[in-house]
């Protein structure tokens, strides 16, 4: 039988075993080495060394923003804040006369500044930083297209479902810039009616007449009646009888308003004399005498009141009547008292002969029969 021949490299593997199996290292890649690392550190290094110098340029760009919008934005609230102390100054001037005193307060003043102050300062930080904002991006090289308009779409949003809100902050700003009123005044909004305790960019507070506290948003606010700025006018109504003498009334009156007039503190509430106008009405059993004068603000009512105390006594001290009211009724007589009582009549007799007439049936006469 004849034995194939089997070739000498086939013997000695065969001879050497099996073969060891790869190793991991072997079988994912090549083992990095020490000169691998070298190169990545120089592709590295020469990255940082070819592009250092956009960075930096960036980083300085970025920083002198940031220095410029910081320094235009500390320069900007200062102005607003010696703007806002020139005001004051202003409104401090004019303290010195008898008008500005009243028109003007302390509190007043300060809420008011504090007011344009916080508004005129956080708009100027925000464009100011907003600005800065974008050129930072800008500097980037970001594509503000897509965010400018994203923004725009979130603002019309936003102010679409807040516009109450944003009426109400327009219109308390333009209030507080055009001085329509301050704390302390006496106002007449509409909705409600007091004396004004705070005013805010959204909502003002009034202390009403009977202590209650209204919260008043600004933008539904379509009047506004100041009743402390300027002047007011006290005006009274005397209602006498038609047959008293008109000399006579102007003479009490007359004197009545010289003696208050040098008194205190009405010397001081009364800003002008007090006239008498005339009649104001002229009725069959009546007649109105009107008297005005010219008062400190918010100061009318008490000189009314005092007015026509002092008017009261010194007609009952003239005897001088004053009637209820311009439709005044006429003094009537005392009745009779025996007007209502009606004369006798032949009826009240029940045996007389009207009565015995008018009875239809005569009444049964008494029996005689006793019974058993």
């Amino acid at each position: 039988m004849e034995v194939p021949a089997v070739s000498l490299p086939v013997l000695s593997a065969l001879a050497a075993g099996p073969a060891p199996s790869p190793s991991p290292s072997t079988s994912t890649g090549v083992t990095p080495t020490l000169q691998d690392a070298q190169e990545s550190a120089t592709h590295a290094a020469s990255w940082v060394e070819e592009n250092w110098s956009t960075w930096l340029s960036i980083g300085l760009r970025v920083l002198l923003v940031l220095v410029i919008a910081a320094v235009l934005r500390v320069f900007v609230r200062r102005a607003i804040t010696k703007l806002i102390d020139r005001m004051s100054r202003t409104a401090q001037a004019v303290d010195g006369t008898a008008l500005g005193g009243l028109l003007v307060n302390v509190e007043r003043r300060r809420q008011r500044s504090q007011a344009i102050g916080s508004v005129l300062r956080s708009v100027a930080s925000f464009l100011i930083m907003g600005t800065a904002a974008l050129m930072i991006l800008g500097t980037f090289e970001i594509n503000l297209a897509p965010l400018l308009a994203s923004a725009g779409v979130a603002g019309v949003a936003i102010g679409f479902g807040a516009r109450n809100l944003v009426t109400d902050f327009l219109s308390g700003v333009f209030m507080i810039l055009e001085d329509q009123y301050g704390v302390g005044d006496v106002i007449d909004a509409g909705v409600a009616s007091g004396e004004v305790i705070e005013v805010g960019l959204r909502v003002t507070k009034l202390r009403g007449d009977n202590g209650e506290i209204w919260y008043i948003r600004n933008g539904e606010v379509k009047r506004i009646g100041n009743l402390s700025q300027g002047w007011a006018t006290a005006g009274v109504d005397v209602t006498v009888r038609a047959s008293e003498d008109l000399d006579h009334v102007r003479s009490v009156i007359g004197e009545v308003a010289e003696t208050i007039s040098k008194e205190e503190p009405w010397n001081e509430r009364l800003w002008g004399p007090i006239e008498i106008l005339g009649l104001d009405s002229v009725l069959l059993d009546s007649m109105v005498v009107r008297v005005s004068a010219k008062t400190m603000p918010g100061k009318a009512l008490s000189v009314e009141r005092e007015l026509r105390w002092r008017i009261k006594r010194a007609f009952d001290a003239a005897q001088i009547r004053i009637v209820g009211g311009p439709t005044a009724p006429a003094e009537e007589e005392p009745l009779d008292p025996t007007a209502a009582v009606a004369a006798p009549s032949v009826f009240a007799n029940a045996e007389s002969v009207q009565s015995v007439a008018t009875a239809p049936i005569p009444a049964p006469a008494p029996s005689s029969v006793v019974p058993k």
